[in-house]
């Protein structure tokens, strides 16, 4: 899965190929939880 975090309006918001998946307060949050998506969608 392509990945983008853009950071707006104080927090980081995530797509997955294009579309919206979450929003996460810190990069550091929304890259742990891209991991678990990743793993989720791997197993």
């Amino acid at each position: 899965m392509r990945w983008n975090i853009v950071a707006e309006r104080g927090h980081y918001v995530v797509y997955g190929n294009g579309e919206f998946l979450f929003t996460a307060d810190t990069r550091s949050e929304a890259m742990e939880e891209m991991e678990a998506w990743e793993n989720r969608l791997t197993n």
